[in-house]
């Protein structure tokens, strides 16, 4: 019996945004989809030792994962990731990264580096789709079709429950059929806690980096810890944030960049949404500066309390839990002022 194709996805980057959608498609033409480890200390290490100084913590843990799954897959599945709307591009490294990983000194198996580009939809995405196919010789149409179908459908689910509040993590595991969507409980702002109403936070940043627990030092999980209610941009409708695109002056180049920027916006002119809005940001990102600015500048205009949380290899869990006591205290501080009067 001849054995499956093995595909390997990096646990990193578009991992948190398409994954359902790479493996629906892959495992439909009869690949079997292998994901590399969760991050931790030797993933990080081995991509810091060989990725280039001054790349940002996300890629360099990218690297790691590749590293990862070097040996164990036949092909790693690597897309050129240009554009995701048909309108603004990701992030340049985004665009060079399988270029980035070929060249590092470890063996790898061949890349699967198929442009992810939708711009001229519907005919981006079925090329996407048709090349991809052909890349593991696989050239059924009908086939293809039918394995695009399945994919669109399993990503708009998990994209609708992330809508709901689900982290990617438990997406998945309702996706895939692990858990019930009834087994995780999202609390609303009007449940009652201690005479008064939870803290709300936005929780703002690229999804690669808040919803890594490792390389974020765990973010989610300690304001869920404080008894904070958590806010990320994947909750707000699509549609609802790109009223915010006309906003600004100038929008910004980059896909990720534009929904994080959007989010905010879209928080601080609805308030009471959130009390407060906490954005993730890698140390080394340039396009991350400029939205960590934006959202201040905005937060300060509105009177609404903002910390910058900068993550990089050396971040350590102790200075993000204090930081984040911090602001949580200050946050029921400010309420209770608030209510009394």
């Amino acid at each position: 019996m001849k054995r499956q194709i093995r595909v390997g996805i990096p646990r990193a980057l578009s991992y948190y945004t398409f994954f359902p959608m790479w493996k629906v498609f892959l495992e439909k033409l009869g690949a079997e989809v292998i994901v590399s480890k969760q991050t931790n200390r030797r993933i990080l290490e081995a991509g810091i030792k060989e990725t280039v100084n001054d790349a940002c913590i996300p890629i360099k843990v990218f690297h790691g994962h590749v590293f990862d799954l070097a040996d164990k897959v036949d092909y790693l599945f690597i897309p050129r990731m240009v554009s995701a709307d048909g309108k603004v591009t990701f992030c340049p490294k985004f665009l060079g990264l399988p270029d980035m990983v070929r060249y590092a000194e470890v063996p790898i198996p061949e890349i699967i580096d198929i442009r992810y580009n939708l711009k001229g939809f519907p005919g981006g995405l079925l090329r996407f789709f048709f090349a991809v196919a052909k890349s593991i010789k696989v050239r059924n149409p009908i086939k293809i079709i039918c394995a695009a179908v399945s994919a669109l459908v399993v990503h708009k689910r998990y994209t609708r429950l992330m809508n709901e509040g689900l982290k990617p993590v438990e997406a998945l595991e309702v996706v895939f059929g692990s858990r019930q969507r009834e087994s995780y409980h999202r609390s609303g702002r009007s449940e009652k806690w201690l005479g008064g109403k939870r803290i709300a936070v936005a929780l703002l940043g690229y999804p690669y980096a808040v919803f890594d627990p490792y390389i974020s030092a765990g973010v989610y999980e300690k304001l869920v810890k404080l008894e904070v209610d958590v806010v990320t941009f994947e909750q707000i409708p699509n549609k609802q944030m790109r009223h915010y695109s006309k906003v600004l002056p100038q929008n910004f180049f980059w896909y990720y960049s534009n929904q994080v920027c959007w989010a905010g916006l879209y928080l601080l002119e609805n308030k009471g949404i959130v009390d407060g809005i906490i954005h993730v940001t890698a140390f080394g990102c340039g396009p991350d500066a400029m939205v960590d600015k934006t959202l201040e500048l905005e937060a300060k205009h509105a009177g609404l309390p903002f910390l910058s949380l900068t993550i990089d290899e050396h971040t350590g869990e102790g200075g993000v839990q204090t930081r984040l006591e911090a602001f949580v205290d200050m946050l029921w501080t400010k309420q209770a002022r608030h209510r009394a009067g």
